[in-house]
């Protein structure tokens, strides 16, 4: 994969409730350990090096759509969720926030002696990275994030974020191991942040002559650097962005009205909802269907499918009530179906089991099947979401499916503590 693109990622105070960040790791686990199953580690590496598909995920789990505590909760939350089932995945995540991230060099040591990897090797690997994002690339931006996650085979994904304190935004980097030629050249996949006016990118493509023209400064006399540095000027490329708002709420334009009208129209048409059901092998209320399309999407869709991530937050909302408040019912009833398909589809060592893990299996299928018949509907039947009518569909029935906030719990606790209080 090349470099993705650029996004806004406004700085979002709070944390998150014990209640969805339990979700999220099982969420999280349980999407990754789909797209393995039918993928392979390689493909989900690559999505993870994406920044608009990491986008979607976090807002599918339930995190605020488009802030920067996606980065940190998400990556937390694969991380808890992948540690137990490490070695049956092949996948290794290392690394975190702040201390946490200075781990990461440990971790990748005792990873590499477990799995016979060159260690060291993934250390100076790690190093470069975040040395490169924070020193080479001079966009405003300090690390305090450093994430890197390895397969069984030795292909790597960094994903790390920097602050800028000035700004009050942030900046997310992706690092692909199967993308990268050469470090000092076009080694990220993608870059995640505020555009700042023009940055210095040292490891731009772009930037070859200047690179050359740094060594040249070093073996000139000093007072003819300083004559020529006066009037030199670089040309550094600037990357494409896609900018997201500062505003919480999601707006109509923040989401394909198409693409969620199918979703929709699965879920909400009778004869849709009746035939997606068959699919699906059980019968499955409306809006947990609407849940497990845009789901069925993070796991199986194609690169172009993801390039407005605000509509996966209409999947089980978010926690600070964007669009909605988190469906925990409709949450928990996703995962159940997720779960339970991937438990069943494990081998068992009795053939009286192999009934189980074909259902397993065909439950899994079932998801595939579901992702092509909303494509399908978008396709043929070109529906479009009324937003308007969606969101207050949705506020209408946010008590009857368990819909929860963060603001709730700030209303069972007066007080909170400097120790519990956090910055993603």
């Amino acid at each position: 994969m090349k470099r993705s693109g650029v996004a806004d990622l406004p700085l979002h105070g709070g944390r998150v409730p014990e209640w969805l960040a339990q979700r999220m790791t099982r969420l999280g686990a349980a999407v990754t350990e789909a797209i393995v199953s039918d993928y392979g580690t390689s493909a989900f590496l690559s999505r993870l090096s994406d920044p608009f598909w990491f986008q979607a995920l976090g807002a599918v789990m339930g995190m605020d759509w488009h802030s920067s505590g996606i980065t940190t909760s998400v990556m937390g939350a694969l991380k808890r969720g992948l540690a137990p089932k490490a070695d049956e995945l092949g996948l290794y995540l290392c690394g975190g926030r702040g201390r946490f991230s200075r781990n990461t060099p440990n971790e990748l040591r005792t990873i590499g002696y477990r799995r016979g990897f060159d260690g060291e090797s993934l250390v100076r690997t790690s190093r470069l990275t975040a040395r490169i994002d924070n020193n080479a690339i001079a966009d405003g931006f300090q690390i305090y994030l450093h994430t890197f996650l390895v397969d069984e085979k030795g292909e790597w994904v960094v994903v790390q974020q920097g602050l800028n304190d000035q700004t009050g935004m942030a900046r997310r980097y992706h690092w692909h191991s199967a993308a990268i030629k050469d470090f000092i050249e076009e080694p990220h996949t993608g870059i995640v942040g505020e555009p700042q006016g023009t940055i210095m990118n040292l490891v731009d493509a772009h930037a070859r002559p200047a690179q050359n023209a740094m060594l040249d400064l070093t073996r000139m006399r000093p007072e003819k650097s300083l004559r020529e540095a006066a009037a030199a000027s670089l040309d550094i490329s600037r990357v494409p962005y896609l900018q997201l708002p500062t505003h919480h709420g999601v707006r109509p334009n923040d989401v394909d009205l198409k693409r969620l009208g199918a979703v929709l129209a699965v879920a909400y048409d009778r004869d849709l909802h009746d035939f997606a059901e068959l699919l699906l092998l059980e019968k499955l209320g409306p809006r947990t269907l609407q849940s497990l399309a845009l789901v069925a999407e993070v796991i199986h869709g194609t690169p172009s499918r993801f390039n407005d991530p605000a509509r996966f937050s209409f999947a089980h909302g978010g926690k600070d009530g964007h669009p909605f408040a988190v469906p925990t019912k409709t949450y928990d009833e996703s995962l159940n179906f997720l779960r339970s398909a991937l438990d069943h589809a494990k081998p068992v060592s009795t053939g009286r089991g192999n009934d189980r893990v074909e259902f397993g299996r065909e439950k899994l299928e079932a998801l595939k099947r579901l992702n092509r018949f909303a494509h399908s509907v978008e396709t043929h039947l070109k529906p479009e979401a009324n937003f308007d009518e969606l969101i207050t569909h949705e506020q209408s029935i946010s008590v009857s499916v368990g819909g929860r906030t963060v603001f709730d719990d700030k209303r069972r606790v007066r007080t909170v503590s400097p120790r519990q209080r956090s910055l993603f």
